[in-house]
């Protein structure tokens, strides 16, 4: 979880991390009319009354519309459900404003500036959290009522967005959400490949480095916990290493696939007659492995597959199937893999 929240703390350093956060998941009309050029982080050590320091998570301010009002966005990162989280979000938005007045920021004369409380959950189960302090404190009788508070946060849980939501957009933040809940080596090819051309200028090195040190040091580790990982500083040294693993794995399926294929073949061979089942049980198993090995290249590349697409596989006799193999390194659609054999 250290390296988790450190490696966070890192991407959501970065003014477009921010920013997409807002403008991918916020769905609200002031953030419409925010100034996306005035964004910037604040620096901001608390320091309650009984000298207990605490570190905030990110705290970024950005101007709003044409007025002068900045909006301070306080990211609290979380990987497990607090009951309490309303009260911690009270008392940080509470020791924002004291340290805005002891910094001598506000006048008199001033309005404390809005604040906007974001809470990013990434853990497995899903949030069940109270999301406002006032569902937290026992009903008052009488005129008491009026003296609860209200304060409500925003939560992103990132686990409650399908894939099917996140892949249409063009978003860091939706690109982290994807490697959060890749499963394959496969699944993290491709939202590299997104993520490579989204972070080609040289100001968004940092971005990419801070991408690379969080892929290997948290969520590689959990994907890939037998695959050694080097030393790797860029993203596509990073889809490069996932590429020859992605293809060694292709390679023992091949093996094991024609392995299982020739056993099946001598199998009913012996059934047959040894001489002629072990000669036709052989090119029998044979085919099958590579019938075998070319459906499991294809379900890497474009998912799972239909029943008639797996019967059309089996169907392929020899020279059919390596037509179609040559045509899948280059095919985008899987009509263009079977194109010429229809």
């Amino acid at each position: 979880m250290h390296e988790q929240d450190h490696s966070y703390k890192l991407l959501f350093s970065h003014a477009s991390m921010v920013a997409d956060l807002l403008r991918g998941f916020v769905h609200e009309a002031w953030v419409t009319e925010l100034d996306w050029a005035t964004l910037e982080k604040v620096n901001h050590s608390f320091i309650s009354d009984d000298l207990r320091e605490r570190e905030d998570d990110v705290i970024w301010r950005v101007r709003w519309a044409n007025e002068w009002i900045y909006i301070y966005i306080l990211l609290e990162f979380q990987s497990t459900v607090d009951p309490f989280m309303a009260v911690r979000i009270l008392t940080y938005v509470g020791l924002l404003y004291q340290d805005l007045i002891k910094q001598q920021q506000l006048t008199a004369q001033d309005k404390l500036p809005p604040v906007f409380p974001l809470v990013l959950y990434n853990g497995r189960s899903r949030w069940s959290a109270a999301r406002n302090i006032s569902e937290l404190i026992q009903a008052s009788p009488g005129g008491l009522e009026k003296y609860r508070p209200q304060l409500e946060y925003l939560l992103v849980d990132e686990g409650g967005f399908s894939e099917l939501e996140l892949v249409p957009l063009h978003n860091l933040v939706a690109a982290l959400f994807r490697l959060e809940n890749s499963r394959t080596a496969v699944d993290i090819q491709r939202v590299l490949t997104h993520l490579l051309e989204w972070l080609q200028t040289p100001e968004q090195n940092e971005l990419r480095r801070d991408f690379t040190t969080w892929l290997r040091r948290v969520i590689l580790p959990r994907r890939l916990p037998h695959v050694y990982l080097p030393e790797l500083n860029e993203l596509q040294e990073m889809r490069n290493m996932l590429a020859e693993t992605v293809q060694q794995w292709y390679a023992e399926a091949e093996a094991q696939g024609l392995q299982q294929g020739i056993q099946k073949g001598i199998q009913q061979g012996m059934q047959q007659g040894i001489q002629q089942g072990l000669q036709q049980g052989m090119q029998t198993g044979q085919l099958k492995g590579e019938q075998s090995l070319f459906q499991y290249q294809l379900q890497a590349k474009f998912g799972q597959l239909a029943p008639e697409v797996e019967e059309r596989i089996q169907a392929l006799n020899p020279e059919a199937l390596l037509r179609c193999a040559k045509r899948l390194l280059t095919a985008v659609t899987l009509d263009e893999v079977f194109q010429e054999e229809d």
